[in-house]
């Protein structure tokens, strides 16, 4: 039985990703790894894998709230009066 002593003296092993060493080169980053930053809290960055189509999709969701939110508000602050 191998009993490793060390692993907490490792203070990267329990730190946020955003917070390690490796991480923090400014190295760039994918959207499928930020959308998966952002929904841990910085705790993961492999949590929604490493196809890139989910971190498009969530990306594309949000641009399309986005427009449809401004084209709903140009709409009745323009045209609320016709109807």
């Amino acid at each position: 039985m191998n009993a490793d002593t060390d692993i907490y003296q490792n203070k990267d092993l329990f730190a946020p990703v955003v917070f390690r060493r490796d991480f923090n080169e400014f190295a760039p980053i994918n959207s499928n790894q930020a959308w998966s930053l952002f929904f841990t809290a910085g705790q993961e960055d492999k949590q929604l894998g490493n196809s890139p189509e989910l971190g498009r999709f969530f990306t594309n969701t949000l641009l399309a709230i986005g427009t449809a939110t401004f084209i709903w508000g140009y709409f009745f602050s323009r045209w609320a009066d016709f109807l």
